[in-house]
């Protein structure tokens, strides 16, 4: 008889899979799982919950006569002969495990309660002890916290010793001793086996199904992320119809829906999928939802069929996200879905996440755009500006010679001129040819040598066949202007520069030396990590021409500085050997770049 009512009573647990699932759909729940903020309210709500699910375990109890030990389907009353094999403490010690003492003892008080009203002779002995096995659970679950509730194993030990404990409080109060004793020896060991096993099922029910969601979600934060690293080069230029369309092309490959779609603040800007025929890019937006979601900010799902002027539309549910861009919606991403099914929480949050990170890929597109801006205007402004030290130095030094050599003044007003007209045209012209360079830099010293009359000499050694490489525009002119306000700075006579050009394998490598007071190792290594500013002349210093021609030819770029205290400096700098030709394609490789 005894295994009998053990196998009976296991059949009954079936029930305890049901009840725990049903209990994962609440919010409550999930909270008090995740040991979230769970409020009194919202913590009195789980008590009755598990108080009720104790009731439950009551009702679907075996009513056990103490004297022929037949066993009956439960009624509703017991008489004093009469006792209840049941599960009513699993929701009991589930609650304390999962809710702590406070939880555990108001189920506890509820089903304990319950179980007095019912009578049989047993009555006094259950209600006490469901109370004290929820107090037990709770301190179980303060001593060793989540991980250690969320135990099957834990949950099995604890289910059997509550049900241990009912039965010695049977013993100790339920009168009289030789019936109370009977009923113990039938129903003691199938109470605390199914009980232990229903307990340790239920938890590992509600561990399992969180453990799935929690994979499930990691994998689509997998995706997610995957997705966005394989979308930063379409939005690198923000959100148009191009990539709008290699976006929704890339989604719907990944992401279980029938179709795909990006819209701008008022039109579509792509469409991939089912009702491609008629949702056109270029299109003012169609739906209601979407304008709603532009408007808002807030992601929307769409459960109804999606508003369409075309009747025949496959189009039925959808989740529209808002894409943002300083928190201003700029546009949205919209998935399509045959059924509410396709709806799921995880799917939710998935799109969620997606539109997040397409958002924060804009943001980054825009403050990269900006910061490409604001470059481009600060070189500009630098090639424009002339100092006005070397301007009046330069007119001081052309009147001196109007009257001894007016042929000189003339030359000097051309290359003055000259000096002009290249920097006005720098702030458009990006790239220029070596030999605009040389020129340029030619009209500089041409000045600069006049000034200095016999204390400066310059010479070129340029190899032949490098007229039309191309470099960023005033790139030679900082460097050899470099030279002369800082390396010969304060030589009184013999100063000299050597700018030379020559061959180094596939590349060109171009040099500016003088014969300066050089710098110690600590000053070349400041020069070559951060900017530093010239303090006379146009101002460009030499790491900001490293970098812009880095930027524009690419990392084949190499630039050195190898100097001495006393034995002057030699600023190298090897560029890829690209021609004229090529100024065109540099150009756009440089824009798309950005």
């Amino acid at each position: 008889m005894m295994w009998q009512l053990c196998l009976s009573m296991v059949e009954r647990l079936g029930i305890i899979v049901m009840v725990a699932f049903l209990l994962t759909r609440l919010s409550y729940f999930r909270r008090l799982i995740y040991h979230q903020e769970v409020d009194w309210a919202q913590r009195f709500i789980i008590m009755v919950i598990f108080g009720i699910f104790g009731i439950v375990g009551t009702y679907t109890g075996l009513t056990v006569h103490v004297e022929t030990f037949e066993v009956a389907k439960w009624t509703w009353s017991l008489k004093e002969n009469e006792a209840l094999a049941n599960s009513r403490v699993i929701g009991v010690v589930i609650a304390g495990l999962l809710g702590g003492w406070q939880v555990g003892l108001g189920a506890g008080l509820i089903a304990g309660v319950h179980r007095l009203f019912l009578g049989g002779f047993t009555a006094v002995a259950c209600g006490v002890s469901t109370i004290i096995a929820g107090a037990i659970a709770g301190m179980v679950h303060h001593r060793k916290k989540r991980a250690f509730a969320l135990s099957p194993e834990v949950a099995l030990v604890v289910g059997m010793a509550a049900e241990t404990l009912q039965m010695l409080v049977i013993l100790l109060v339920a009168k009289p001793f030789d019936r109370a004793l009977l009923l113990v020896e039938e129903i003691g060991v199938p109470m605390i086996i199914a009980n232990g096993l229903g307990s340790a099922i239920f938890i590992l029910v509600i561990r399992n199904v969180f453990q799935e969601e929690e994979k499930a979600g990691a994998l689509q934060a997998e995706k997610a992320m995957r997705l966005a690293e394989a979308t930063v080069h379409h939005l690198r230029n923000g959100l148009t119809p191009q990539s709008a369309k290699a976006i929704c092309e890339l989604f719907i490959q990944e992401v279980p829906s029938v179709a795909v779609a990006v819209t701008d603040r008022t039109h579509i800007l792509a469409h991939v999928g089912a009702g491609s025929d008629h949702h056109f890019a270029n299109e003012p937006i169609q739906t209601e939802t979407t304008r709603q979601v532009v408007e808002t900010g807030e992601m929307l799902i769409v459960h109804d069929r999606v508003a369409c002027h075309d009747p025949n539309c496959p189009l039925h549910k959808a989740i529209i996200a808002p894409l943002k861009r300083k928190d201003e919606t700029v546009g949205t991403l919209k998935f399509y879905f045959q059924s509410d099914a396709d709806l799921s929480s995880i799917t939710f949050e998935f799109v969620k996440g997606l539109s997040s990170l397409l958002s924060l890929q804009l943001e980054i597109a825009e403050a990269e755009k900006y910061y490409q801006l604001m470059k481009e205007a600060q070189i500009k402004a630098l090639h424009a500006q002339v100092h006005p030290h070397f301007l009046f130095n330069a007119l001081n030094t052309i009147v001196s010679c109007v009257r001894i050599d007016p042929n000189r003044a003339r030359q000097l007003l051309v290359s003055l001129a000259y000096y002009f007209r290249k920097n006005l045209a720098s702030t458009t012209d990006m790239l220029s040819t070596l030999e605009e360079e040389i020129r340029h830099v030619k009209a500089y010293l041409t000045i600069e040598e006049a000034r200095f009359q016999d204390k400066l000499r310059v010479h070129y050694d340029i190899d032949e066949g490098f007229e039309r490489v191309v470099l960023p525009t005033m790139t030679l002119q900082p460097l050899v202007e470099n030279a002369v306000k800082h390396g010969l700075k304060y030589m009184k006579k013999g100063s000299e520069i050597v700018i030379a050009v020559k061959a180094d394998g596939e590349m060109v490598k171009i040099s500016v030396t003088d014969n300066g007071k050089g710098m110690t190792e600590e000053e070349v290594a400041q020069l070559l990590r951060t900017p530093v500013a010239s303090q006379r002349g146009i101002g460009i210093g030499l790491y900001n021409v490293y970098e812009r021609t880095k930027s524009l030819l690419g990392d084949d770029v190499r630039f050195a500085i190898v100097s001495a205290k006393g034995k002057g400096t030699s600023v190298q700098l090897t560029v890829p050997l690209k021609e004229e030709e090529e100024r065109g394609a540099i150009a756009y490789a440089s824009h798309h770049r950005r």
